[in-house]
């Protein structure tokens, strides 16, 4: 099937211009001029006044599935992940059991792929234990990359990964450190492959862990010099071995200047940061409670400036959600001690990166953000985060202009509030095309599950 996209102002190569999209099947394949007659067997699709855009990549969301069937599941995940514009989701390895081997990888693969509604990659875990063998074999059965959890064990007894500050438990695997992995790095090395970190200090947060009664003893609990140690370690192990590390999730000024520090002196960090640290600050707390808990935490509002303007200048190149749905009874009905950490948010990533982009001056730069940086560092360039010949016809139409808000009825997750709540953004999704498929008009979703397929990276 040929379908012709015609009347948008195009996010090509070479900067946005009019033009149309030719499709062909699952992939573009051609721009065209505007002026050009459709072809007599293509389908058109009328994009008058709006932007489009490639489609989405979110690099971090946690799926839940399988394992938490009560907070989400690949359907619900992708559903919402289409409405906004999302046409590839790279989900977390932390499911139960944990994606700690190739025959794991495989099992998930299959069991995800009949519910997923836009295209999925999946991260492979490192365990303090991981053999160069296990971890090759992971990106051999197409693991987009390896994930280290800094302070999380892995519990034998379920294949669970859990927080744990104390991992002397019979059932509980020490967690991967410094030490693990730089005697992994130059095997990963080898591999040519990428190690995302959720960089944070262990032996830190156990100094300076606390009861929690309010948000002050969060911010406490888990300070920013625990991450700026975590990325000084792992920056350091990068420069002396030339590991490719992905920062995940990074929330504080502190954490910034360890990374910009690390690269001057030869580290291969990419950074990656969330809406909820770049809209966000701990002064948000009174009007949204235990919505924006989250590990690492919504620091202070000189963390936000300095992120944002860190996203600005180049330093930050990636922007993902860290998606992760608790149950109404773990979120909305505990107190701040109990309630679980973490925010659904992957339906507002591109809405959120237009916004930032729009307040300064650019809103086309919220496509390197969301899309093309992180398929170039994932190794999904040119297929996917590209709208030229031969690439997926992964497309995000958006109407500049209207304003969508992130209303509890608008969401598709399977928990729709979450710390973005109320948030206004002067744009609208009006249709997402996954491999030329189309998956949502208006917000919703529309397309089938089982349609998205899992991706791999480039060799």
């Amino acid at each position: 099937m040929r379908r012709l996209i015609r009347g948008g102002t195009v996010l090509t190569e070479d900067g946005p211009r009019r033009a149309q999209i030719l499709i062909s099947g699952d992939l573009i394949e051609a721009v065209l001029d505007p002026v050009l007659e459709a072809p007599a067997d293509a389908e058109v699709f009328e994009a008058e006044g709006w932007w489009v855009m490639p489609g989405g990549i979110d690099a971090h969301v946690h799926s839940r599935d399988p394992g938490f069937p009560d907070k989400e599941d690949f359907d619900s995940l992708t559903a919402a992940a289409a409405a906004g514009g999302i046409t590839t989701v790279v989900d977390m390895p932390n499911t139960v059991p944990a994606v700690a081997s190739a025959h794991l990888l495989r099992d998930k693969a299959a069991l995800v792929q009949a519910r997923a509604r836009v295209d999925f990659g999946l991260w492979g875990l490192v365990r303090s234990t991981s053999s160069p063998e296990t971890l090759a074999d992971l990106l051999a059965a197409g693991a987009v990359g390896l994930k280290a959890y800094l302070g999380y064990a892995f519990r034998s007894s379920d294949g669970s990964v859990r927080y744990s500050a104390d991992s002397a438990a019979p059932d509980l695997e020490a967690p991967p450190d410094y030490g693990s992995l730089a005697r992994l790095a130059p095997a990963l090395v080898g591999m040519d492959a990428l190690l995302a970190v959720h960089a944070e200090d262990a032996q830190m947060l156990r100094e300076f862990a606390r009861p929690i009664k309010d948000y002050e003893d969060i911010l406490a609990g888990r300070p920013d010099l625990a991450e700026a140690m975590a990325i000084s370690a792992l920056g350091l192990i990068s420069s002396r071995t030339a590991l490719k590390v992905h920062i995940a999730h990074l929330s504080s000024a502190s954490g910034l200047r360890a990374a910009l520090l690390a690269r001057s002196d030869g580290a291969d960090l990419s950074l990656e940061t969330c809406p909820q640290y770049l809209h966000l600050s701990a002064a948000d707390y009174p009007r949204l409670g235990a919505l924006m808990k989250m590990n690492p935490p919504i620091r202070t509002e000189a963390d936000r400036a300095a992120l944002l303007q860190g996203l600005l200048a180049g330093e930050i190149s990636i922007v993902a959600t860290d998606h992760a749905p608790h149950t109404d009874a773990e979120k909305l009905q505990a107190s701040l001690a109990d309630a679980h950490p973490g925010s659904p948010g992957v339906q507002t990533l591109y809405l959120s990166c237009l916004e930032i982009a729009q307040r300064q001056g650019d809103a086309w730069r919220a496509a390197a953000w969301a899309s093309v940086e992180p398929a170039r560092r994932l190794g999904l360039w040119p297929q996917k985060g590209r709208l030229g010949p031969g690439s997926d016809a992964d497309l995000t139409l958006v109407e500049p202009g209207p304003e969508t808000v992130a209303s509890v009825e608008a969401m598709q997750s399977r928990q729709r509030h979450g710390a973005l709540m109320d948030q206004r953004f002067g744009f609208a999704v009006r249709a997402v095309f996954s491999r030329g498929q189309l998956v949502a008009q208006d917000g919703r979703p529309c397309g089938p599950a089982g349609w998205g397929r899992m991706v791999r990276p480039h060799s």
